[in-house]
């Protein structure tokens, strides 16, 4: 169990940093915060598959504790927070802006 924690730990070290590499803006919480959410995320979520599947199944243990951090860190992210980029309305508006609709 000694291993799986390690385990544990070093996964959710990387879904913060991934998730604090890939989108920066959409974190405005300190780094601590994403950090420590995804390190006890990925702790408890593989604790609990640990003993819901006996411990027989490592691989999947350490694939449900990746996404259950992942999952908890997505929570703090702040999508409306970070800065719009030009032309990234999915639906084109700025090109039909001056046009007026048929009647």
């Amino acid at each position: 169990m000694l291993v799986e924690t390690v385990a544990f730990v070093l996964i959710g070290l990387l879904v913060g940093a991934f998730a604090l590499a890939g989108l920066p803006d959409h974190f405005p919480a300190s780094r601590a915060l994403t950090f420590g959410t995804a390190v006890v995320a990925a702790l408890v979520s593989g604790v609990i598959a640990h003993y819901a599947l006996g411990g027989a199944l490592p691989a999947v243990v350490l694939a449900i504790s990746a996404t259950g951090s992942a999952l908890l860190v997505s929570v703090l992210a702040r999508p409306d927070r970070a800065p719009r980029r030009a032309g990234a309305h999915r639906h084109g508006a700025a090109r039909h802006a001056g046009r007026r609709r048929p009647a």
